[in-house]
Order: C-alpha cells, then structure tokens, then sequence
C-alpha cells in the first residue's frame, strides 16, 4: 500500500467537508471533466505541485515539461502506457517513432534517469524511441549513464527542410520535449511540420505563471459552481509585478505594495474560517522552473532592502534568465508529513489522465517553505484508485485523498489547456 501522509491538523475543518463534497459529486466532476475535455485539447503532459493545509488543497505549480517520471511508482508503468499510446494517437495515428529532445543538462544524472524513464513508457506503447539533442556538446552520439546505471543514448539532431532527423535519416512524425526552453526557443524548432509536443508557446520563454493562474482562476470557478464550494479552497491568490530588477533594487517598492496587499486578501479569508496561522506569500519568478528564484515572506518588509545573497538567488533563474516579473502568490501551507518531515504531492498527468505521483519530502524546509530545493527526496505513491474512489470509505482514507489530488490537479491540467489556447500565436483571431 503507498504511504498515506500523516496530516498534521484534524480533518473536521473546510478540507474534509471539500473531499466530502468532491466524493458525493464523483458522477457530476467525471461528466463535467468528460465535456472539458471535449472542448479543449489536453497539454501532453503535466506535473502538477499541491500543498493540503488541512483547509485548503491547492495547486501552486504547473509544469508542462515534467522530469521526474523515475520518482513514480513502477508498478503503475501501465497507467503510463495507456495515456501515452491514448496521447500520441491523438496527433499521429499512424506513428512508429518518436524523437525525444531532453533538457541539455546532460551532468545531472538524476534527470538522465527521467529520460530513461519516458523512454520505457513510450517503447512499452509500442514506438521506437531516440534522443536527438540540443546540446551543441553533442556533436556524435554520446552515451551516458543515469543515476541507477541506465545508458542513456543522446545523438546531435539535423535539420532537413522542414523535418528534424537523425543522420542515419531517422524521420519520426513526433517530436517530444522534455526541454522546457527557458534559453530561449531555438530556429532549428521554428516552423516544422512534424507534431511537435508542446508547443513551443508551452516553454518559458513565452510561457509565465501569472497566464496559468488567470486560467485557473476560470476553471475554479466553473467547479466550485459545480459542487457549492468556496473556490479559495482550491485556488491561491496571486497577483503579478513587472518592471523588476533586484540587483538595482529597482521596483521594490511596488513588490512590497503587492505583498502587502495580497496578505491582506488572505488575512480576511482566515478570519471567515478560524484559522489561527499567520498568513504568507510566495514570490517567484513568473517564468521558470527548478524551485529557483523563490521566497517565501509574512511581511513586506522582508522584499525591502534585501541583502546581497537574497538578491541573487531571486535575480537570476535557470539557463541565466534575468528575473524581472514575478508572481506574488498565497502561500498555502503544507501539513503533510512523511517520516515527520514537510511534504507535498505532486502529480503526473499524461493526456487527461492520472499516471502517478510522489511526495516530495525535505527534512530541512518548514511547512511555509518551498521544498523543491536541494536536499529534497521523493517517495513514491501509486494512484491506482485515481478515478476509483471508495465510497464506502471515509473522505479523508487514501483512495479518497489520492481521489481528490487527481480531482485539483486535473483542473490545473484544464487551466494549462485554457492558457495555451490563449497564447497561441497560430490561433483563429
């Protein structure tokens, strides 16, 4: 059986009567899920980060080019294989083959196992699998070892016309990323008339948090119509600021103002419901991923005047982007605990399916903290009653609460399916 966290505050407040509530409208969430996706196109996959504060369960990151598939329970692989074969279908009914571009970071041989990883998914759904990369170090197929001693084979991608191959003329019809873009989006990308997914408008260099939590803000309030909740019970406030730059201490002011005013918002929500804890705020790069440029603060003061150690860890992101707009967001404390130390689920999604998902642990972070920093572990949990809850259980037992994870990350895959629509330049005015 997974291990099933132990929730640190009494479940008899907002969030037991939310998974009561999500249990009792089962029927009406799957229909309701069921039309969405009718309408809208699901990214092709997803990881999702939740925070269970005990009154409130929430997504507070949305990430389309997820690494970590190695942290997920193994013996849910099928899980994986149908959505993947259901995914790739989609696009391309006729495929044998894919070609999958990684992230260029090639020394991290943890996220070299996540490539592994993918690359069994995508071979038990019946297609060959190479890795084309876009490293400029890869000048000839390189092998290189994971962290558990998988070989991982990365070869220099060509570019002939409009298709990407490989020089023994590998020529697949889908082109998978599990590079996020955060340099940029390379020319060799532009204008192919292979499936390429995502999109190139999933990555950040277009992509930004703020967009996502617009979208999600539409989608909350759509389900909380549907089963008669308090939408903040699902959905962090946020706000974002532009104009930024920490190294100048340019635009402090106006992020203090921002802090300020978003704690604000939440200490009149925690009046309504009793809840004694000091509310705090998360500000973050509005582009970008790896837990970098991160800060959690109770007071504006704390975003005034920031030493110098501060100031670079928030001014500078992965591939060296310069962090001039960030999202001002609602902190949602964690009150999950595995083995005593802070946790957080997360949750993996391929087409508009639950694959699986882990709790991410951090022995050194506290429950207002951000746990994707170094030192972090993972402990694996298996969804396999996703979408089978156990009505004769009680709400808060591990199918149900394995259930409602699946139900608010869905909606953030629903949310990131709205945003792309809006980002997308190739769209219908």
């Amino acid at each position: 059986m997974p291990p099933v966290p132990h929730l640190a505050t009494a479940l008899t407040g907002p969030l037991y009567e939310l998974e009561s509530r999500i249990l009792t409208a089962q029927p009406q969430i799957e229909h309701w899920f069921r039309s969405q996706w009718h309408n809208h196109a699901a990214p092709f996959y997803g990881s999702v980060d939740l925070r269970n504060s005990g009154f409130k369960l929430a997504p507070v990151d949305m990430n389309l080019f997820p690494g970590g598939h190695n942290n997920l329970n193994r013996d849910f692989l099928p899980l994986a294989v149908h959505a993947a074969q259901s995914a790739v279908e989609k696009v391309c009914p006729e495929a044998r083959s894919v070609l999958l571009i990684p992230e260029n970071h090639t020394r991290n041989t943890f996220y070299l196992q996540n490539i592994a990883a993918l690359v069994h998914i995508f071979e038990q759904a019946g297609l060959k699998v190479r890795l084309g990369s876009l490293n400029p170090e890869i000048t000839e197929p390189t092998e290189l070892q994971s962290a558990n001693g998988d070989t991982v084979r990365l070869e220099p991608i060509e570019r002939r016309g409009n298709r990407l191959v490989l020089a023994d003329g590998f020529n697949p019809c889908v082109v998978l990323l599990n590079n996020d873009l955060s340099g940029g989006i390379p020319d060799l990308l532009k204008g192919l008339e292979q499936n390429l997914l995502p999109p190139l408008h999933a990555g950040w260099a277009v992509r930004r948090k703020s967009n996502h939590f617009a979208a999600y803000d539409k989608v909350c309030e759509d389900f909380a119509r549907l089963i008669s909740i308090d939408p903040w019970t699902i959905n962090p406030y946020f706000a974002s600021c532009s104009g930024l730059d920490f190294h100048a201490r340019t635009g402090e002011e106006q992020l203090a103002d921002e802090v300020s005013r978003m704690l604000d918002k939440i200490r009149v929500k925690y009046r309504e419901y009793g809840i004694d804890n000091d509310p705090f705020v998360i500000v973050k790069a509005d582009a970008g991923t790896y837990g970098m440029g991160v800060m959690s603060v109770k007071s504006p003061d704390e975003v005034l005047g920031l030493n110098r150690k501060a100031r670079n860890k928030m001014s500078v992101v992965k591939e060296g982007l310069e962090v001039s707009e960030v999202i001002v967001q609602e902190g949602v404390y964690t009150f999950e605990t595995v083995e005593d130390a802070v946790a957080e689920p997360v949750v993996y999604m391929m087409d508009r399916y639950v694959t699986g998902g882990f709790y991410r642990v951090h022995t050194g972070r506290g429950i207002d903290e951000n746990l994707n920093a170094p030192g972090m572990h993972f402990v694996p949990l298996s969804f396999e009653t996703a979408c089978l809850p156990d009505k004769q259980g009680t709400p808060d037992c591990a199918p149900n609460r394995f259930y409602a994870y699946g139900v608010i990350s869905r909606l953030a895959l629903l949310a990131a399916s709205l945003e792309l629509e809006a980002t997308d330049p190739d769209a219908d005015e």
